[in-house]
């Protein structure tokens, strides 16, 4: 056992034995660990803000306004729109966020792609039946048939580089079936609309219904 000098301490403090070849400095330890925390955080502040900058690349966040695509979508509802720089080309069923200098002073508006560039529209008012290419869709999301005709004459050919849309509530929606609107330039497509973020207000129920919250069909 080796023996250690003797030294006076200011009171209250022992003494420490020096430390032995191949044994760690407590304060070097310390000072490791303080070391390692800050590249940790450091880290995390580089891969939040890359995260963050792919999100705002490739997402925006849109509100729907108005009731025309009722009851998929409700007024209020918050939407994640996949930006239209990493979306093409549009496909029949997606739902879309476009701009119309023609309507409403350019104002979004939100509408379900139902035919793209060189297919024929035809619509059986009567019935409330959409065709396209003599097919009659299926339509399971709509909130009422098609019986509201608008003003644009059908048969009709979507011109290279449009697409035809119309809301969900197809008799309280402005759409690709009023001359305001027309035929969509794919130009003037911001997006697809994704995912609920959070409910607008029920028409049914008046209330929010978080279990809306997800991918949009």
């Amino acid at each position: 056992m080796e023996n250690y000098e003797e030294k006076n301490y200011p009171t209250g403090q022992e003494a420490v034995p020096p430390i032995q070849n191949g044994e760690e400095n407590p304060t070097d330890i310390v000072m490791q660990k303080r070391r390692n925390i800050v590249s940790y955080l450091h880290d995390m502040v580089f891969l939040l803000a890359g995260v963050l900058l792919v999100f705002l690349l490739l997402f925006r966040v849109v509100v729907v306004s108005g009731p025309s695509m009722n009851n998929t979508l409700m007024d209020g509802d918050y939407l994640l729109l996949l930006n239209n720089v990493f979306y093409f080309p549009p496909k029949q069923g997606d739902i879309i966020v476009a701009t119309k200098d023609s309507f409403e002073n350019g104002e979004p508006i939100i509408k379900r792609v139902i035919a793209t560039e060189g297919q024929w529209v035809d619509i059986d008012f009567t019935s409330g039946i959409v065709y396209v290419d003599d097919v009659p869709l299926e339509e399971p999301y709509v909130n009422t048939p098609t019986n509201l005709q608008e003003g644009i004459q059908f048969p009709l050919q979507v011109a290279e580089g449009c697409v035809f849309v119309m809301g969900d509530n197809r008799n309280n929606s402005k759409d690709s079936r009023n001359p305001e609107i027309g035929l969509i330039d794919t130009r003037e497509i911001l997006g697809k609309a994704v995912f609920l973020v959070f409910p607008g207000t029920s028409v049914d129920t008046g209330k929010r219904e978080y279990n809306r919250i997800g991918v949009i069909g």
